[in-house]
């Protein structure tokens, strides 16, 4: 089974690259839902341990959490240690499963994967990108967003020209939804011989 990475700067079309993945059959792992599943369940006990006050009715408060740890290093990574490896028991526990079903590709969709070094965990990767001003565009439509939060998000942010420069595909996501569907599909039957 051939494991591909997708990932992509905020604001390029990530998670709805992610669903057209999975439209096509392909088992995607979203580190994301992840995080949002352990903030819910099995994370908040040590969340809260790590962080009083910060979990509510047994679910991570998000708000709380985040004004805990921004702009505090240490802070943040105390929550990696605790969030990183339960997200990575999930991908592992997916993988398992998508291997056992005879699934030929799986795609883990994680945000930070450069960031991270998550792309040794994978065979190929793909990176979701769009000119910059489609992605400003994107991004400062959202609400609650501002130039201040974009600019410190990118940041934090492997470059995209340099998320494509190690890519080994890019799917570009500016000229619309069924372009972006024929790429994915193109990726489909080159990693999995035509078997899709």
């Amino acid at each position: 089974m051939i494991i591909l990475g997708l990932t992509g700067s905020i604001g390029m079309g990530k998670s709805t690259t992610a669903d057209m993945f999975e439209a096509e059959g392909v088992p995607v792992h979203s580190a994301d839902a992840s995080v949002h599943r352990l903030y819910a369940g099995r994370a908040a006990p040590l969340i809260e341990a790590a962080f009083p006050g910060t979990v509510s009715g047994g679910v991570v408060d998000r708000q709380a959490l985040a004004s805990r740890v921004l702009g505090d290093p240490q802070a943040l990574k105390r929550l990696e240690a605790v969030v990183h490896p339960l997200v990575h028991e999930e991908e592992a526990a997916f993988l398992e499963a998508a291997r056992r079903s005879g699934a030929p590709l799986a795609v883990l969709d994680i945000p930070l994967l450069y960031e991270t070094g998550a792309e040794m965990r994978c065979d190929k990767v793909a990176v979701v990108s769009a000119p910059a001003a489609i992605q400003r565009e994107r991004v400062l439509g959202r609400a609650g967003m501002s130039e201040e939060k974009f600019a410190a998000i990118l940041g934090k942010q492997v470059p995209d020209a340099e998320k494509r420069a190690r890519a080994d595909f890019v799917i570009d996501t500016s000229q619309g939804l069924d372009p972006a569907r024929r790429q994915v599909g193109a990726i489909i039957r080159e990693l999995t011989g035509g078997r899709d």
